[in-house]
């Protein structure tokens, strides 16, 4: 199955390509974005202590339309707020 996340991963550094495959692991449905409780698991995932308030925090940081989600679109945004808050994909 292709990913529904190519549009803008070319622009994502390679340190931020860990942060990436952690989010886009956590697409439980393969619906081509992120949901709150999505992000909260990738949060959880690389460490974060309270991974419900990071998902908040991210989700509001990447949500650029407004729908709730984090798509393909916003995907970049999501890692550039993870990489800037010292999540690097390893845990």
């Amino acid at each position: 199955m292709r990913s529904k996340y190519t549009a803008k991963e070319t622009n994502i550094p390679q340190n931020g390509r860990k942060l990436l495959e952690v989010f886009k692991r956590h697409d439980a449905d393969g619906d081509g974005r992120l949901s709150k409780a999505e992000i909260k698991k990738a949060f959880g995932e690389l460490g974060s202590f309270i991974p419900a308030f990071r998902a908040h925090r991210g989700l509001n940081h990447a949500d650029s339309n407004g729908d709730g989600f984090v798509d393909m679109n916003e995907l970049e945004d999501l890692v550039q707020y993870a990489e800037n808050h010292g999540f690097t994909g390893s845990t």
